[in-house]
């Protein structure tokens, strides 16, 4: 499928490797309707690091809190195989780098990569920033030698830089030169206004390879739909490293899909991005990364799409069983996704085995046990379930179909109260009734919503009896309605986040009322976490 790299030492990059540099959490967050918390940043970071990115850019820590914090936590994830990057700017046109509060903020974000943004359009210098060409370049070569300096990766993005090269190439150029001069590790040409055509990325790549000293990076947006074939066309003219993110997010039109370039670069062009193994992961990332932004996904996306490898007509559908090149451009399982035909859709055990033996469940020698986990899956699915970010609920699922109990305790009832009264905060207080083992509880619990105050009652019921629960606790939670055109009668997928001191899940429920779909996703959070510490239940008569 693709050749073996080589290194190449002259310029620290393999020979035919082409380095992918995600941006979902900084260009991906700034997506209209997107709006990430930390654990959900920090989840993302984990997936994006065992799929094998070589970067992973976590944010602008001098713009907000929330990037602060996630800095703080994610340079102590201990990624295996990415490189964390902060995003900046270059220095301000009145201060130095030691003064500027935008540099420090990246030299104290402690990531071993920044990249630094700076102008290479001379309409933006004269008119934005509204000082002279020479000011400019002093100032990108005064920011990346400060940060190389303190023995940082420094990436820098020539912003605007197709465009610039338009209007005026040699001022263009001399941007990138004094990036390369100045130490940078790679030099990025951005497509900024994402409104470049292939040939003209073409002519300017290939100048900018022969003018750089380091290796030439893309990164494109998709305001006329290209961003992918810039990209490519950017690779094919010397680019060794790209940027991108996953489902294509970003600011209007979005960024190149890296789950489209990376298959793209990969299976048609023999080119080494990820390993074959994790590339199988790709359809399993792109979702995942849906539903933590709270979007769906494309059908019709390329490679990941539900509808990629999806046939209707019937002569394409009696190809495929005979011949499956002869309608699918490539075998759907490279990527993680299936071949499906819309009268009766075709099983996919594999994804089954994968993620049961991620989970640490061995399916393998139990066809049954499969064979009725699908048949479930697809039941759930039509009823609205999604597992992509749900793992928690999925490895329920399957110990249950392997006769494991996974149930510890059982539910008498439960009942929760709203209150707003004039001139006072809402109030939200659940009463509830457990068994565990042969004993009731009835306990009451307060909260900041239903089902906070769910939560709290069921806690305070069963931590007594399992104690390892006060490590736990609920990071996220999300509500979906499934079809709008039902209204406030419309069907509800509620998913919950939770973590503990050493792991991250999710786990789902679906109900038309939003209680009851949080009461089973819920549920599912505490059954998962005492299933997973190894805790035997004290449950009877369930």
């Amino acid at each position: 499928m693709k050749s073996t790299p080589t290194r190449n030492s002259s310029k620290n990059i393999v020979d035919n490797k082409i380095e992918i540099y995600d941006t979902t959490l900084r260009d991906g967050a700034q997506t209209e309707g997107v709006s990430y918390t930390i654990e959900d940043k920090l989840r993302i970071a984990e997936r994006l690091d065992a799929f094998g990115v070589d970067f992973i850019e976590g944010g602008f820590p001098g713009s907000n809190r929330k990037d602060k914090e996630f800095f703080v936590r994610a340079t102590k994830m201990g990624l295996k195989n990415a490189k964390l990057s902060a995003f900046g700017s270059t220095r301000r046109k009145d201060a130095t780098c030691a003064r500027d509060a935008g540099i420090q903020s990246l030299v104290k974000a402690e990531t071993p990569v920044v990249c630094i943004v700076g102008k290479s359009w001379d309409l933006h210098v004269n008119h934005v920033l509204r000082i002279t060409l020479k000011q400019n370049i002093d100032m990108i070569a005064d920011t990346v030698e400060y940060l190389k300096k303190r023995g940082l990766i420094v990436i820098f993005d020539a912003e605007h830089f197709y465009d610039g090269y338009v209007e005026n190439k040699g001022f263009a150029i001399d941007t990138i030169k004094a990036a390369s001069d100045a130490g940078a590790d790679r030099v990025v040409l951005c497509d900024t206004n994402g409104g470049s055509m292939l040939k003209l990325v073409a002519e300017a790549t290939s100048e900018a390879v022969e003018a750089s000293g380091v290796p030439i990076g893309i990164h494109a947006h998709n305001d006329s739909g290209l961003a992918v074939a810039v990209t490519l066309a950017a690779v094919e003219s010397g680019a060794t490293h790209v940027q991108g993110t996953i489902n294509g997010l970003g600011e209007r039109c979005g960024n190149a899909n890296l789950c489209t370039v990376i298959p793209n670069l990969t299976l048609k062009m023999n080119k080494f991005c990820v390993d074959e193994k994790n590339l199988k992961k790709t359809t399993e990332l792109a979702n995942f990364v849906s539903e933590l932004g709270n979007q769906p996904l494309g059908n019709r996306l390329p490679y990941v799409g539900k509808s990629a490898f999806a046939h209707k007509a019937g002569l394409h559908i009696d190809g495929v069983r005979k011949v499956r090149r002869s309608n699918e451009h490539i075998l759907p399982e490279l990527t993680g996704n299936n071949t499906r035909a819309l009268v009766s859709e075709m099983a996919g055990k594999a994804n089954v085995l994968h993620v049961a033996g991620r989970l640490g469940i061995n399916l393998e020698n139990n066809s049954k046990a499969v064979s009725e986990i699908l048949e479930e899956l697809k039941e759930l699915e039509y009823r609205g379930y999604q597992f992509e970010a749900a793992e928690g609920s999925f490895a329920l699922l399957a110990l249950r179909k392997l006769g494991r109990n996974t149930s510890y305790f059982e539910l008498g009832g439960f009942r929760v109260v709203v209150d707003k009264r004039r001139g006072r905060e809402i109030f939200s207080e659940a009463t509830i009734k457990v068994k565990v083992g042969d004993r009731e509880e009835l306990t009451v619990g307060e909260g900041d919503g239903p089902v906070n105050a769910l939560d709290n009652a069921l806690r305070k019921a069963i931590e007594p009896f399992y104690p390892s629960l006060k490590e736990m606790r609920l990071t996220d939670y999300k509500v979906r309605v499934l079809d709008e055109r039902d209204g406030t009668a419309a069907a509800v997928r509620v998913l919950i986040a939770s973590r503990d001191n050493r792991d991250v899940w999710g786990t789902v429920g679906v109900n038309e009322n939003v209680i009851e779909a949080s009461w089973k996703a819920l549920v599912d959070s505490i059954e998962y976490k005492l299933v997973k510490d190894g805790v035997t239940s004290r449950s009877v008569g369930i």
